[in-house]
């Protein structure tokens, strides 16, 4: 068991270090993703502040939506992960890797905080343009580890999700379909843009079963409300469905080549 813990380790080290590299050597997508959340934030927050109709917690409109624009943005690198996982089967990369003695959750949690660290950068643009635009955040060594931590939590989730998907649709056309299909809705049916109390019954319930969600709340709380109470919750069941989807991922990966 040990023997297999230590392995896990050091394999997921390897392949996330790996996928990493990829980003160092090719940053032409970070940039090219930056453009959507800075549209997002200075053309609808802007706009949206103007309304004043959505009850915000007594903070800001741009306050409040700047929590839900950097977990949307980084829904959507992670989400898009399995065209990745496509591509390397199209390329017969995926079936080198898979006859390796590499455990196949090594192989999901490299991806996962491959796509935490694009998340990350991701973060990084919206913290430089909330200070562009003047936007007073709660920025302290404990928020940025927290926001850090909750980052790599919900691109794991989305990242494993990508990856189920992938095993199941066998085309790049196919996927990309799926994704935006789920994108938007993850992201409207979710506490990202407006607060939960404001929606309807069912949708409320939807909100709730939402991942992203969880995301916004605790990242909103570090960086604009201070109120933690429900910090710790919100960590706890983004580390479980993180988990949970990552097990579904380890078993669902093999069939990707099939």
């Amino acid at each position: 068991m040990m023997n297999y813990m230590s392995q896990l380790i050091v394999k997921t080290w390897v392949m996330a270090e790996m996928e990493i590299r990829k980003i160092l050597h090719d940053p032409t997508e970070l940039i090219t993703r930056a453009i959507q959340p800075i549209l997002w934030l200075g053309i609808f927050g802007e706009a949206m502040s103007g309304i004043r109709a959505i009850p915000t917690g007594g903070v800001t409109y741009m306050q409040f939506i700047t929590p839900g624009i950097l977990t949307q943005s980084v829904t959507f690198v992670a989400i898009f992960y399995g065209l990745a996982i496509i591509w390397e089967r199209d390329m017969g990369l995926l079936q080198k890797v898979l006859v390796t003695p590499t455990p196949r959750l090594a192989l999901v949690w490299g991806k996962m905080i491959s796509a935490g660290m694009r998340g990350l950068s991701q973060a990084i643009v919206i913290f430089i343009f909330a200070i562009i635009l003047q936007i007073h955040l709660l920025i302290t060594p404990f928020s940025i580890l927290g926001v850090v931590l909750i980052t790599m939590l919900g691109a794991g989730f989305f990242t494993g999700l990508s990856m189920i998907i992938a095993s199941i649709v066998k085309t790049r056309e196919r996927f990309m379909g799926i994704g935006q299909v789920l994108t938007l809705p993850l992201f409207f049916a979710s506490n990202a843009i407006y607060p939960i109390s404001i929606m309807p019954a069912w949708l409320q319930m939807v909100a709730k079963m939402n991942p992203l969600s969880y995301m916004v709340d605790g990242i909103r709380a570090l960086l604009v409300t201070g109120n933690e109470s429900q910090l710790a919750f919100d960590i706890i069941i983004l580390c479980i469905a993180t988990l949970i989807i990552s097990i579904v991922s380890a078993y669902m990966y093999p069939k990707v080549v099939v």
